[in-house]
């Protein structure tokens, strides 16, 4: 993926008045065999950097991640940050069972991604045309180390599942909430969307909710 996949959702929240930056991870939005030279420590060590440049310029910040972005919230979530205030997930990432089968057998190099998994008509995402298996390895790897994670997550969460989602089960959603030890923590179902929840047709309540749950937490100064 690349940041155009929230790009929506960034645009409304800076209209609202935060400061949103939404960082390209490290491998991502230039070639497939980018991607297959990164490790999922790549991938993280993209959001510290971003946390930093907000972090120079901003009192409170909120992360917010769809997918595997939501995978790596909660992974950062799970150490104290200074000027973190809570943590937003759409359809986080802790299982996915199509590719299960790569975990540990025999595959080839590279797989098809296929379309992605938006309801709307006409909606295109940005995304390569393949994935790296090595890569889905990485991912999975990220997985299973941020489940581990989850009792060490104590800030406030606030997490959209998509009632119909073709990559991630919901119940991932419904598995964190129960495992993270936050004592402000809320799911919202988004009952119109798929998997890229950000580009659906619920991406305006993403929006909404996730305003109303900022400006409960840490009024107006804040970051995204």
């Amino acid at each position: 993926g690349t940041p155009q996949s929230v790009r929506y959702v960034g645009n409304k929240l800076a209209e609202m008045g935060y400061t949103v930056l939404a960082p390209r991870l490290e491998g991502h939005g230039t070639h497939y065999k980018d991607l297959e030279r990164c490790s999922y420590h790549d991938w993280f060590l993209s959001l510290e950097k971003a946390y930093e440049r907000l972090a120079a310029r901003c009192e409170s910040i909120f992360v917010m991640g769809q997918s595997m972005g939501g995978t790596l919230a909660l992974k950062f979530a799970s150490e104290k940050r200074e000027k973190l205030k809570g943590v937003i997930l759409v359809n986080p990432a802790l299982s996915i069972p199509s590719w299960e089968s790569i975990e540990s057998g025999v595959a080839p190099r590279y797989i098809n991604e296929g379309s992605p998994d938006i309801k709307a008509q006409n909606v295109m995402e940005i995304a390569y045309p393949k994935v790296p298996v090595a890569s889905i390895r990485e991912l999975q790897k990220l997985m299973a180390e941020t489940k581990g994670l989850l009792d060490r997550v104590t800030y406030p969460v606030m997490g959209f599942k998509s009632s119909t989602d073709h990559v991630v089960p919901p119940e991932n959603t419904d598995f964190i909430m129960r495992q993270i030890r936050s004592a402000f923590k809320y799911v919202h179902v988004l009952p119109n969307s798929y998997h890229v929840a950000t580009m659906d047709h619920d991406k305006d309540t993403i929006c909404e909710r996730s305003h109303s749950f900022i400006e409960q937490l840490a009024g107006s100064r804040v970051s995204i």
